[in-house]
């Protein structure tokens, strides 16, 4: 039987995640957009909340398309503010458009959120060798950097925590276990760095 890590083992929607997405290197610009938005969406929740919402979100929020939701003016949110389907928080829904323009800006400095977000691991993710999740960080000095640069052109909701979760999902750092099945796969994509002291809490999960 494959072994996953210890987070994925419960819920079947979570296993596919785990299984397809979780760790894989994205490039994407708009999936990168998508993915930056459920992580604002889901601070102070657990990620499988998000991930059941997810396909709403996609109707909901116009397929996460970053110019229309850009141009969502009060009324929207307020008509977003009434949809069950989604996590109903004012905060974050603004967040939500703020972000659209942010990544809008972006694309014009940069030439999209993939080459902007991507450089804070040099183009190549960060393999890491962790042998249990109490050893995994909640927040690197890359995800620090990430979120101070972020937050300076624009974004919400990119703390540090939120930063190394967004950049563990798209596969900026290899963060499963190296018992996963899906460690090795992914740790021919990045760079190895030996393992040491972070200097920030560990995290309890994955995302």
């Amino acid at each position: 039987m494959m072994k996953r890590c210890p987070w994925a083992t419960q819920d079947p929607l979570y296993m596919r995640y785990h299984d397809c997405e979780w760790g894989t290197p994205l490039h994407d610009d708009l999936k990168l957009f998508e993915l930056l938005i459920l992580e604002g969406a889901q601070a102070g929740l657990s990620w499988i909340t998000v991930l059941r919402k997810r396909e709403h979100y996609r109707n909901a929020l116009d397929g996460f398309d970053p110019v229309k939701i850009a141009a969502y003016d009060s009324t929207k949110i307020e008509q977003l503010m009434g949809d069950s389907g989604i996590i109903r928080n004012r905060r974050k829904l603004e967040a939500a458009v703020q972000n659209a323009r942010a990544f809008l800006r972006v694309q014009d400095r940069f030439g999209g959120l993939d080459a902007y977000v991507w450089r804070f691991v040099e183009g190549k993710p960060v393999v890491n060798s962790w042998t249990r999740l109490a050893e995994i960080p909640a927040q690197t000095p890359q995800s620090a950097a990430m979120s101070r640069a972020m937050k300076q052109d624009g974004f919400r909701f990119v703390g540090p925590t939120i930063c190394y979760a967004f950049m563990q999902a798209a596969g900026l750092v290899n963060d499963h276990l190296i018992s996963c099945f899906r460690y090795l796969p992914l740790a021919g994509c990045g760079s190895f760095r030996a393992r040491k002291e972070t200097g920030f809490e560990p995290r309890s999960g994955g995302t």
